[in-house]
């Protein structure tokens, strides 16, 4: 027969093994035991089951049996202390929330890019997840515009500040890439030397020439080095982008800058010209550019000569007639120099000069 005092001590064991001190704000161990109307049942070694509160258990959207099942172990944070019947209420969110925060802090210190899944697209920027906490992309710090950004889409970051006392998390997109070119900027100038032909791809176009990706690093191919024929401006020839074959003519690696040629890669017009004209020879070119020292003459393909200013007005005194780009006209050749690329013209025979001298 049991007595009243032995009932008494099995009882005082029992609380004693119940002899904890959860507080709000502790973050505990315990095993998931069930489910409830109001949300995930755990047992954290208190007098009664604690109970993780759906919202607090999972987002919107997400099943609450599939991301827990019976037996499951896990950390869980008291956000509520004992009621009347004993119940603490738990947070799993929260202690996901600051896990989370501190694998952006060490994503952060070692610069690591990170992957983003874009939630919303709001004025001035981009709103993403990364690992269950929302951030902020502004529009300065997108490659893309927003309007070409998707719902849902991934996008690589660098994070650009992080305070969870604020929460403040702000990342960038385009840091990605201009670290990755930073990088691919260092490669290509350790191994790009003058006379190498390399591929790129024209990405912008200027007055004075194009600008040419080569990986990671642009070139620069100015509008003299596009072509031996004369060309006004590079969209004559080119357009963004073009994928070409570009020879490299200067590396600067103080500057960080690299030259490119395009004609380079033609054979030189001037060294077949030599072997087809002569001085005195008569030759019918187009104008191609008229100064106020002369007109330029194509009187070979890629061949430019030039008809001095006193000789153009002796050509439009005797042909009644203003020459302009585009005309076609016979001169002779007066002097010509393949090494300086040189050809002086005049509409007279050089006989007929020398005789008037």
């Amino acid at each position: 027969m049991v007595t009243k005092k032995e009932t008494e001590l099995d009882f005082e064991a029992l609380l004693d093994k119940y002899d904890y001190k959860f507080q709000k704000g502790d973050l505990v161990k315990g095993i998931v035991c069930g489910f409830d109307g109001q949300g995930v049942m755990v047992d954290i070694g208190a007098k009664t089951t604690a109970v993780i509160p759906t919202y607090e258990a999972v987002d919107k959207g997400e099943n609450i049996e599939e991301k827990f099942q019976r037996g499951q172990e896990g950390e869980f944070l008291i956000i509520r202390e004992e009621d009347e019947e004993g119940k603490f209420l738990l947070s799993k969110k929260k202690v996901d929330f600051a896990y989370a925060w501190k694998e952006l802090e060490k994503a952060k210190a070692a610069d690591e890019t990170i992957l983003g899944t874009v939630v919303n697209v709001v004025k001035g920027g981009i709103l993403v997840e990364v690992s269950g906490v929302r951030g902020f992309i502004p529009s300065s710090q997108l490659r893309a515009r927003e309007s070409e950004v998707e719902v849902g889409s991934k996008l690589e970051l660098k994070i650009l500040t992080l305070d969870v006392q604020q929460n403040n998390f702000i990342l960038s997109n385009k840091k990605v890439y201009e670290d990755t070119a930073e990088e691919a900027r260092k490669n290509i100038f350790s191994q790009i030397e003058a006379g190498q032909v390399v591929k790129g791809e024209v990405v912008r176009i200027t007055d004075f020439g194009a600008f040419i990706d080569l990986g990671g690093l642009d070139g620069l191919l100015p509008l003299s080095q596009l072509s031996w024929r004369w060309i006004d401006h590079p969209t004559d020839i080119l357009k963004v982008g073009d994928k070409i074959d570009v020879e490299v003519i200067a590396v600067d690696h103080d500057k960080q800058r690299v030259s490119l040629s395009l004609k380079n890669l033609e054979p030189d017009p001037w060294i077949e010209a030599a072997d087809k004209i002569k001085e005195g020879d008569k030759v019918e070119g187009v104008v191609t550019r008229l100064k106020h020292f002369g007109a330029f003459i194509e009187v070979f393909p890629g061949v430019e000569a030039l008809l001095p200013h006193n000789e153009v007005v002796d050509y439009q005194n005797e042909n009644k007639t203003i020459v302009k780009v585009g005309d076609k006209i016979s001169t002779y050749i007066l002097k010509f120099n393949p090494a300086d690329k040189r050809i002086a013209l005049s509409v007279q025979e050089q006989s007929e000069a020398s005789a008037e001298e």
